[in-house]
C-alpha cells in the first residue's frame, strides 16, 4: 500500500471514513513507515467528522502546501473529542503551507474552542503562506506574525487587532488581495485611521501603502453586532482602497434599534464621492437596507453609482423610499442631474432591496420601473423581502422585454 500511496499528492479525508473498521485504523498507525503514509501529500481536504477525528494525523505529509478543513461536527461535545481535535489540528505540519481554509457550521461550532488550536498553526507558518482563512479567534501573537508575513494575499480575522501603542507602530501590512473582517472590524478600522499618514522612517512609506494598492476584496461580516455604522469615517477609510473590486459590508441595522436606529448615515453626496473614489466596483453591498426608511439617502443617490462604477454588476444599499415618485420626477428634471444622465451607465442587471419598504399606488408602479431602468439599462429586477418589490420586478421585466422587442423588430 505505501508504494502507492507515495504517490498521492492530493487526498480527501471525512466523508465514507465510517465504513473503515477501527481495527484497520489501528493497523496503519502501528506499521506507519518512516515518513508516514503519504510523503507526497501536497493538498489534504479534511471534513472533522465524529469518526474520522481520531485518525486525521495518519494523512499529515511535511509538504503539505494547501489545507482545507471542514467542521462539521457539533465542538460543544465530549470534551475528550473537543481535546483530541484541537490536538490534531496543532500538529498540523506548517513547513512548506500555503494556503489554510477552515470553516463549518455557524450555529454548531464554538469557535472560541479552537482558538488555541488556530493560533499554534499562525505562529508557525513561514513566509510562503499565502491565504489564512478561519472563523476561529487568534491570539494577540498570531495575529502580529500573521501581519508580518510577507506574501500574504487573502485573510479572514475575527478579533479586533492588539492594542499597539503610539510608539510601537512600525507595522507594514502584507499586499492583501483579499481581506475579511469579522466582529473585531471596528477596531480594524480604528487601526487604520491611526496608521493613515504615518510613514515608517525606514522604508519611506505608510504602514497601508502596500494593501492599498493591493486590495481588491474587502468584506466586513458584523451582523448583529453592535459598534459599526456606515457613515462617513468608515467609506472614507474604505476609499483609501482605490482598487477595490468587491466591497461587501455586511450590517444589519434592524437589531440595533434601540441603539440609535438604522446604521446607515450617508447622505447623497456622501454616495457620490464614494463612488467617484472607487470606480473598479463590480459588487458593492453597503450594508442590508432595513424597514426603518429613516436614512438621508434617496433613490437619487444610484445615479452616481451607476455612472462612476460602470462595472458594477451587484448592488445593495438603503435608500428612503417615502417620496420615491416625487424624487425620481426631480431626478429627470433636475439641471444639476443633467450631465450624470448623458453619461454612460453599468450593467448591474439586480438591486438587492432585502426589506426596504415601499407604498405605491397603481399608476405608479410604471414610474418607478422606468425610473430604475432609467438609472441601470440593464436592470431585470429588483429582489428583496417586501412583495411590492416583486412587483416592481415584474414591471422592469416586461419593460425590457418590449423595448428587446421594439429594438429587434427596428433592425429586423
Amino acid at each position: 500500500m505505501h508504494r502507492y500511496a507515495s504517490w498521492i499528492h492530493q487526498l480527501r479525508v471525512g466523508e465514507g471514513v465510517s465504513a473503515i473498521r477501527d481495527d484497520t485504523f489501528r493497523s496503519l498507525r502501528a506499521n506507519s513507515p518512516v515518513g508516514g503514509w503519504f510523503p507526497a501529500l501536497q493538498n489534504l481536504s479534511w471534513r472533522i467528522t465524529e469518526e474520522s477525528h481520531p485518525y486525521t494525523d495518519l494523512f499529515f505529509s511535511p509538504g503539505l502546501k494547501n489545507i482545507s478543513i471542514w467542521v462539521s461536527w457539533d465542538s460543544r461535545g465530549p470534551s475528550g473529542v473537543l481535546s483530541t481535535i484541537a490536538s490534531a489540528i496543532s500538529a498540523l505540519p506548517t513547513s512548506a503551507l500555503r494556503i489554510l481554509h477552515v470553516d463549518g457550521s455557524y450555529y454548531e461550532v464554538r469557535w472560541v474552542d479552537f482558538k488555541a488550536s488556530f493560533s499554534s498553526i499562525a505562529l508557525r507558518c513561514g513566509p510562503s503562506l499565502a491565504e489564512f482563512v478561519t472563523r476561529a479567534p487568534l491570539s494577540d501573537a498570531a495575529i502580529n506574525h500573521l501581519i508580518q508575513l510577507p506574501y500574504l494575499h487573502i485573510w479572514r480575522v475575527e478579533d479586533p487587532p492588539p492594542r499597539y501603542s503610539t510608539s510601537s507602530l512600525p507595522l507594514l501590512f502584507p499586499p492583501l488581495v483579499g481581506f475579511t473582517l469579522g466582529k473585531g472590524a471596528a477596531g480594524w478600522f480604528s487601526l487604520f485611521k491611526r496608521l493613515e499618514g504615518r510613514v515608517c522612517p525606514t522604508q519611506g512609506m505608510t504602514p497601508l501603502s502596500r494593501m492599498k494598492g493591493s486590495l481588491k476584496y474587502l468584506s466586513v461580516n458584523n451582523n448583529n453586532l453592535p459598534g459599526l455604522a456606515i457613515d462617513v469615517s468608515l467609506t472614507s477609510l474604505i476609499q483609501l482602497f482605490r482598487n477595490l473590486v468587491d466591497l461587501r459590508v455586511k450590517v444589519r441595522c434592524h437589531d440595533c434599534y434601540k441603539e440609535g436606529g438604522c446604521s446607515f448615515k450617508l447622505n447623497n453626496d456622501n454616495v457620490t464621492e464614494f463612488a467617484m473614489a472607487l470606480p473598479r466596483l463590480e459588487f458593492l453591498f453597503l450594508g442590508r437596507p432595513c424597514y426603518e426608511n429613516g436614512c438621508a439617502t434617496t433613490v437619487a443617490c444610484l445615479l452616481p453609482i451607476s455612472v462612476h462604477c460602470v462595472k458594477l454588476r451587484e448592488l445593495e444599499i438603503h435608500f428612503n423610499t417615502t417620496n420615491i415618485i416625487d424624487d425620481l420626477k426631480n431626478l429627470s428634471e433636475d439641471p444639476r442631474f443633467q450631465e450624470l444622465r448623458s453619461l454612460p451607465r453599468c450593467t448591474l442587471t439586480c438591486l438587492h432591496t432585502y426589506q426596504m419598504p415601499l407604498t405605491l399606488d397603481e399608476p405608479d408602479f410604471e414610474t418607478v420601473a422606468n425610473g430604475m431602468i432609467d438609472i441601470f439599462p440593464s436592470i431585470r429586477s429588483c429582489d428583496g423581502l417586501v412583495k411590492i418589490w416583486e412587483e416592481i420586478s415584474k414591471r422592469i421585466a416586461e419593460i425590457q422585454i418590449t423595448r428587446s422587442l421594439l429594438v429587434g423588430h427596428w433592425w429586423g
